[in-house]
């Protein structure tokens, strides 16, 4: 085990500074009026939970889980995701009193890195859950809270990429022969190489009409001008449908300019069963977010209800917001110490009239020019009078 320097973190863990914790907070402020408005109630989860339960349901793989273990010797993990916990929660109480449900957080999520790369174990995510609505209208309305959210933060150029987990599956698997050759394809496509798709195809010997559909249709799903060009690849049309009737939806609510439907979109998060999506903006190489709908995953905690949400990255989001010149209003209330009453009261009628105020005794500076200069005003109590 090496050495840990003095100021040296975890790895991946970051500091926030106050700026960016103001912008962040910015975020939340706007993000919780925006959502409460829609209807959805804010919750808070645990930051630990049992292994056995939220570890073990969770599609985040398991060498990323922080594991800890309890004075009861119990195996606890610190929250990979959010999705989970909600479901965990949703099943064992929200669900007897309502559904469907409409719920909203803002949360850190912790995944453990085993090298630095500038990847963060730690970060913090905004997103919502319905829970207990199968309907088409469900998916909608998360595409479309997800399109309003970011406008509402001032975020422009950005697209939805659209895709159906069932269906991408059921392709994959029809024209493949083994279950190691399914899952390197997959792989492939969450990492959304292509070349490498197909360079895969070609080294497994499919029989040559599979290898054929399985190139075509990686050729064709991604540059789509009409949902219904999948069609010849499924021999169950169910979910085709299902995602038709979603775009004319999407379609009514004049958001195309936004969307893009691609059917080779795949995602690490295995608890996806049909319609997902990813978010991405201008000025940003990562996504913004991702979501889907995980019918599957409440039947882990006893519930067999369909469930759909997102959830956005908060440091990602920064990237790609407007930058707002930053004005400075803060005001500083300098006095020696034998005016302290009066240096009191005019700092409680300075914060009355809302502005930030320090108020700063001259005896415990050491450069009282430099400390001035953080300020855009400065009331002097004691010094001879006011300095704007």
């Amino acid at each position: 085990m090496s050495s840990i320097r003095k100021f040296e973190k975890p790895l991946g863990m970051r500091d926030t500074f106050p700026k960016i914790f103001e912008k962040q907070e910015n975020i939340r402020r706007t993000g919780r009026e925006f959502l409460q408005l829609r209807g959805y109630d804010f919750l808070k989860t645990p930051t630990l939970e049992y292994y056995d339960t939220v570890g073990r349901a969770s599609a985040i793989v398991e060498s990323s889980l922080f594991k800890l273990v309890d004075t009861q010797g119990n195996t606890l993990v610190m929250r990979p995701d959010m999705t989970t916990p909600i479901a965990r929660v949703a099943s064992s109480k929200l669900l007897k009193e309502k559904i469907p449900l409409r719920l909203a957080y803002f949360a850190n999520v912790f995944r453990s890195q085993e090298l630095e790369g500038g990847r963060p174990a730690e970060f913090d995510q905004m997103g919502i859950e319905i829970i207990g609505d199968e309907s088409v209208y469900a998916d909608a309305e998360v595409v479309l809270t997800a399109i309003d959210l970011l406008k509402e933060l001032g975020v422009e150029d950005f697209k939805l990429t659209i895709g159906n987990a069932g269906i991408l599956d059921a392709i994959l698997r029809k024209n493949v022969r083994t279950e190691e050759q399914f899952q390197q394809l997959h792989q492939l496509l969450v990492q959304k190489n292509i070349v490498g798709f197909e360079e895969a195809v070609a080294q497994f010997r499919l029989p040559r009409e599979e290898e054929e559909t399985l190139l075509n249709f990686i050729s064709e799903a991604t540059e789509l001008k009409s949902i219904r060009q999948i069609s010849k690849y499924l021999s169950e049309k169910q979910a085709l449908l299902y995602m038709e009737q979603l775009a004319s939806v999407l379609e009514i609510a004049d958001v195309a300019k936004y969307i893009d439907f691609d059917f080779t979109l795949a995602s690490h998060m295995n608890y996806y069963t049909g319609m997902l999506f990813e978010v991405f903006a201008s000025g940003s190489g990562f996504s913004l977010g991702n979501g889907g709908r995980y019918d599957g995953l409440l039947k882990d905690f006893g519930k067999d209800v369909g469930a759909i949400g997102f959830g956005l990255r908060m440091d990602y989001l920064l990237e790609v917001m407007p930058k707002r010149e930053e004005v400075k209003e803060d005001v500083l209330v300098l006095f020696v110490s034998t005016q302290l009453k009066e240096a009191l009261e005019k700092a409680a009628a300075l914060r009355k009239e809302g502005k930030p105020t320090t108020l700063q005794a001259i005896e415990g500076l050491d450069d009282l020019a430099k400390f001035e200069q953080q300020f855009s005003a400065v009331v002097r109590i004691g010094q001879g009078g006011n300095v704007q």
